[in-house]
């Protein structure tokens, strides 16, 4: 029997666990990934957007430039187009910058990002190779192809996992010190924690079929897209341009009273979706049936095994938020976990992982599965008269497309997801008594409300405030004449990693009315301040899990109580 030791086993190697091995890596903690596939083994064609929060977090581990050089050709319209074929006519568009134009296109809905690192639009086939060859080559991390994680055991001083090489056919045990599931929606640690999924069960029901058809191009007559959106009263779907040539992903999208998925020819909904005949020739390279559902675990964590992604939360994929939401719960727990192992923060932090990504995870999947009944309902009601000649088919499809737009444009531009959330119940930070502004699917307010996003705003040497923020918190300084020292020096008797940033006020887009920031390494603010903490110990007490009970906040100089 074959045996290994870790700081941290991540099971499943997706974007997820890659992600949380880099995260751990760039901290200093030892990882081992234990993953089913064979190295280079490519994923379903899954997830097609990297939300800017998670562009973010690629910045950060210094893997940006490559994720954003994968993909659709560099000059590809990343636009969604709604019409009543993919080869029919155009209905409406919502503009999207290509990819060499990213970070310089102004004025349309996807554009002005507050954010150093706007979204992009890569497969997940193309994604993860990436992200896997990324995680390989870093320090710190051992990645197990073929490993199966079947069962594991923990106690207060850590957990052993009995595994099998898959090829070898031999056993292997990993002992760590923690354990992350990341092994998606039939996750075998979500079972082996006692956690349940709750929710509901059926959204809606599709059938996706992954084709190589080279003569579609030549066939649409409009400005290409990377998504495009049928609607017609016969069949509805959604075509997704993988490679910007050839390989096509195209979802039907089953009507309520279609329970089963072969009571739909594929071949029919598939042509009827594209608008082409049976003279039309392309291959199947892959197919799946799937349902979309709104999935909750009633538990993310059972003492030192937690769980993250789509073994956390499974919801119908609008706003491409699965994935990414996946990539948050990862960035929330691994800095937490650091702190843990490293010393500086007590295990009693790590209640703050649950206490903050359930609560959103429950939020975001409401926001997904509501959009996704009222796109259903919009596409139930498309008249026949869209695909008519004349005045009445003209109405007909600039009231449609209108509809169309204005429903969809929060999804795939959607900054209030990115930007919007935050964390009002964790016990690890410090309130002062106001709550975040509102916010929905596309739409926020930048706050520096505790438990909020920390603004972004660019520093005068052309860095991001995002860019500067330290391995635990950032204090972050509006004024140079506030003195700080009494934080300073509390973070060091208590070992915290505690990196100061003055911040000018002047230049700052945001209108900042604290002088002081604590922000953590998620970018959200943990703390704010006029002026230092009059107990600055008891402040770091709370922020590195020593005291959990809740707190009242004065708000002038956000003293615990």
């Amino acid at each position: 029997m074959k045996t290994i030791q870790t700081q941290v086993l991540i099971v499943g190697a997706g974007p997820v666990g890659l992600t949380a091995a880099m995260d751990l890596a760039s901290r200093g903690i030892d990882v081992v990934v234990a993953e089913i596939r064979r190295a280079g083994e490519p994923p379903n064609v899954k997830c097609n957007h990297v939300s800017a929060r998670s562009m973010e977090v690629f910045r950060r581990l210094g893997i940006v430039r490559e994720v954003r050089e994968g993909g659709l050709p560099a000059d590809f319209p990343n636009d969604c187009a709604y019409r009543t074929a993919v080869v029919g006519r155009e209905l409406t568009r919502i503009p999207i910058p290509s990819r060499q134009d990213r970070y310089t296109a102004t004025g349309g809905p996807d554009t002005d990002w507050p954010t150093p690192e706007p979204p992009h639009r890569i497969n997940q086939i193309y994604l993860e190779p990436i992200l896997f060859a990324c995680a390989e080559a870093q320090r710190g991390v051992t990645i197990l192809n073929r490993v199966q994680v079947d069962e594991f055991d923990q106690d207060d001083n850590g957990v052993v996992a009995r595994a099998r090489d898959l090829d070898a056919d031999q056993d292997i045990t990993i002992t760590a010190d923690y354990l992350i599931g990341c092994d998606g929606g039939r996750s075998a640690v979500r079972k082996l924690i006692g956690s349940r999924l709750s929710g509901t069960d059926v959204v809606q029901r599709v059938q996706s079929t992954y084709i190589h058809a080279p003569a579609l191009k030549d066939l649409i007559a409009q400005k290409p897209a990377w998504m495009t959106m049928s609607l017609n009263p016969r069949r509805c779907g959604t075509t997704v341009s993988i490679d910007g040539r050839d390989n096509w992903l195209i979802h039907n999208h089953l009507a309520a009273e279609e329970v089963e998925f072969d009571s739909v020819d594929r071949d029919w909904a598939l042509r009827t979706i594209l608008g082409v005949d049976d003279r039309f020739q392309y291959e199947i390279i892959s197919k799946e049936d799937w349902i979309g559902r709104r999935l909750v675990a009633d538990r993310f964590r059972d003492r030192r095994a937690f769980i993250c992604g789509d073994a956390a939360h499974l919801w119908i994929p609008y706003a491409g938020y699965g994935m990414n939401a996946g990539i948050a719960d990862a960035v929330d727990l691994c800095w937490m976990l650091a702190g843990v192992i490293t010393g500086w923060a007590a295990p009693a932090l790590l209640d703050a992982y649950e206490a903050e990504r359930q609560p959103i995870t429950e939020q975001v999947s409401h926001f997904a599965m509501n959009h996704a009944l009222a796109v259903m309902s919009q596409r139930r009601a498309v008249p026949a008269e869209v695909e008519i000649d004349g005045p009445v088919g003209d109405a007909a499809r600039d009231r449609v497309g209108k509809a169309a737009y204005d429903l969809n444009v929060q999804q795939y531009c959607c900054a209030g997801l990115n930007f919007g959330y935050y964390y009002d119940r964790s016990p690890a930070i410090s309130y002062d008594g106001e709550t975040p502004p509102a916010y929905g699917m596309g739409y926020f307010t930048a706050s520096t409300v505790p438990g909020a996003r920390a603004p972004h705003v660019w520093l005068s040497d052309g860095r991001s405030l995002l860019d500067v923020i330290g391995p635990a918190y950032t204090l972050v300084r509006f004024d140079p004449a506030v003195d700080v020292t009494p934080l300073i020096d509390a973070a060091a008797r208590q070992s915290v990693p505690l990196t100061l940033v003055d911040v000018d006020r002047a230049k700052a887009a945001y209108g900042f009315a604290e002088s002081l920031l604590l922000v953590r390494p998620d970018s959200h603010i943990a703390w704010r301040g006029t002026t230092a903490a009059h107990e600055p110990d008891k402040l770091f007490d709370r922020l590195r899990g020593i005291v959990t009970q809740p707190e009242a906040m004065r708000r002038d100089d956000a003293v615990v109580a």
